[in-house]
């Protein structure tokens, strides 16, 4: 099974059991708005599938949850997020916390992001195993379980951002990058609840994947930059308060890539 995707820059990280990493993802997930209190966890099985672990990691890092009141584990229902108000600076991923990066504007971001996760994008093209490769092809089938989902949709989505990003060798980017991706993950929740965008993001992280497989940096960073505007302007739109107007917007009308899409 691949390693997870964490950052070497921080080597508390190395010393950490293979459950205490786990716990350690769901408590990012749950301070950067990915989860929110009241939450049903995915099943033991699901998260499994979305971290490339075991059931029993899986289960053990719920367990330290729960012991620490992060999650509700009761008997014949889901696991519930009860707390949101939990630590990260001990399990930090990235250059900041979660959310300290949403003290920037979209505008700022967005830029950013065009700027050093293309670059970092590009770069992971050249460095990406066979195991990495197959671990997002298995996160591509994971998120066409979770159409209709978008909390577990934007598990997966985290995995396979993370795996592309620590593909790269210039770890301090890397880790910068994860930052970016943190921003406004709360709106970014609220967009994938919308008609159609759960597919469309699944459709640009094929395209990823294709450019990926390629070992094309520049069609890599040409389908990130497609996703990452796609990404702006439903950020965008939720800022403004006009979410329906940017899901009626014509798929169509996002320009092609440097992939052939058609």
């Amino acid at each position: 099974m691949p390693s997870l995707p964490l950052s070497p820059l921080h080597e508390t990280l190395h010393k950490q059991t293979a459950k205490e990493m786990i716990r350690d993802k769901i408590v990012s997930m749950i301070a950067s708005g990915i989860l929110q209190r009241g939450d049903e966890l995915p099943s033991e099985r699901e998260l499994s599938t979305m971290l490339a672990v075991s059931r029993e990691t899986v289960r053990g890092a719920i367990q330290l949850l729960a012991g620490e009141g992060v999650v509700q584990v009761s008997q014949g229902a889901r696991t519930r997020v009860s707390r949101i108000d939990v630590a990260v600076s001990t399990q930090r991923i990235g250059v900041t916390n979660p959310t300290s990066i949403n003290g920037y504007s979209l505008a700022a971001v967005h830029a950013a992001r065009l700027l050093v996760e293309t670059a970092v994008a590009a770069d992971a093209a050249r460095n990406l195993g066979p195991d990495d490769i197959r671990r997002l092809e298995d996160s591509i089938a994971a998120q066409e379980q979770a159409l209709d989902d978008p909390v577990r949709f934007l598990i997966c989505d985290r995995e396979f951002h993370l795996t592309i990003y620590y593909a790269s060798t210039n770890k301090l980017l890397a880790d910068f990058v994860v930052d970016l991706y943190t921003y406004m993950l709360d709106h970014r929740r609220i967009a994938m609840g919308e008609p159609g965008a759960i597919e469309k993001s699944l459709e640009d992280h094929r395209f990823i994947v294709r450019a990926l497989k390629m070992r094309n940096p520049e069609a890599v960073a040409a389908a990130f930059s497609e996703h990452i505007l796609r990404i702006h302007d439903t950020s965008r739109a939720i800022d403004e308060g006009g979410l329906a107007e940017a899901a009626r917007k014509p798929a169509d009308a996002v320009p092609f890539n440097a992939i052939g899409r058609k």
